[in-house]
């Protein structure tokens, strides 16, 4: 998909949101809220149960004040969760509201779909009593970064896809924040090295909920409101890369065997 193009199902949830509105008395409310690009979602759930006896969304809807995309993905979900059981709507992940809309721009995939999100912290609300408002921060990339040298060492220490993380035992690593994904993948590196650096855009621990949770017990060094601008090596093997901070609005090198920018 191209960066910007929505497919028939984004643009007939944009134009034709299902389930819109507040339910007063709520069983559970769930607000999401992104920073970085003003993305603001609500949803409110109705629980009761089903002839099992387990219990089952039996209303939900939604309000959001944002782009296309954070409509898009608002209304989907409620149509997704509704009659589910609890258990399995709050496995619904940003992943599977994006493949029931046929996909979405890569640029608004992370920084826009932020439904799951707000329907796992109402089920929270209902189940814990916890706080409903939550605030998700992701790289949310608003253009294409061009990144000098990444195509030349595309395979020499540069992937873009990873299969085997054997092959990346004791290495230094840079993940660059390209979404939940790439943020597990940092994750699991920690179990083949002990040098991951995470670099995002955002202000805080990026990721959903649950992911922020294991990045601030995990040993992967993040460096906040950074991206990566050059990669650089000699005898097509990865040296170093220049880092931009956005806070200091500086330049500066580390050295590092290996390069990860998840498609």
């Amino acid at each position: 998909m191209s960066v910007h193009k929505y497919t028939e199902k984004v643009m007939d949830h944009f134009r034709n949101p299902r389930n819109v509105g507040e339910i007063e008395d709520a069983d559970g409310v769930g607000k999401v809220g992104n920073p970085v690009c003003g993305d603001l979602m609500w949803i409110y759930i109705k629980v009761g149960k089903n002839k099992e006896g387990e219990e089952i969304i039996t209303d939900i809807k939604f309000k959001t004040f944002g782009c296309g995309s954070a409509v898009s993905t608002s209304s989907m979900i409620t149509e997704m969760a509704k009659g589910m059981t609890l258990d399995d709507a709050y496995k619904i992940s940003r992943g599977d509201v994006a493949d029931e809309l046929d996909g979405l721009p890569p640029i608004k995939m992370h920084c826009s779909n932020l439904a799951a999100d707000a329907l796992q912290a109402a089920i929270d609300n209902y189940r814990t009593g916890s706080n409903p408002e939550l605030e998700v921060v992701t790289s949310c990339q608003l253009e294409v970064r061009v990144i000098l040298g990444l195509e030349e060492f595309l395979g020499k220490g540069v992937y873009k896809k990873v299969n085997d993380l054997e092959q990346f035992r004791d290495k230094r690593i840079i993940v660059s924040d390209t979404g939940d994904e790439s943020l597990e993948l940092a994750l699991k590196l920690t179990e083949y090295t002990g040098r991951v650096i995470l670099v995002t855009s955002a202000k805080s621990t990026p990721g959903r909920v649950e992911i922020r949770k294991k990045l601030e017990r995990s040993d992967v060094k993040i460096l906040y409101q950074s991206e990566v601008i050059e990669i650089k090596g000699e005898l097509d093997e990865v040296e170093k890369v220049v880092i931009h901070d956005f806070d200091e609005d500086e330049q500066y090198e580390l050295f590092v065997d290996v390069v990860i920018i998840l498609d």
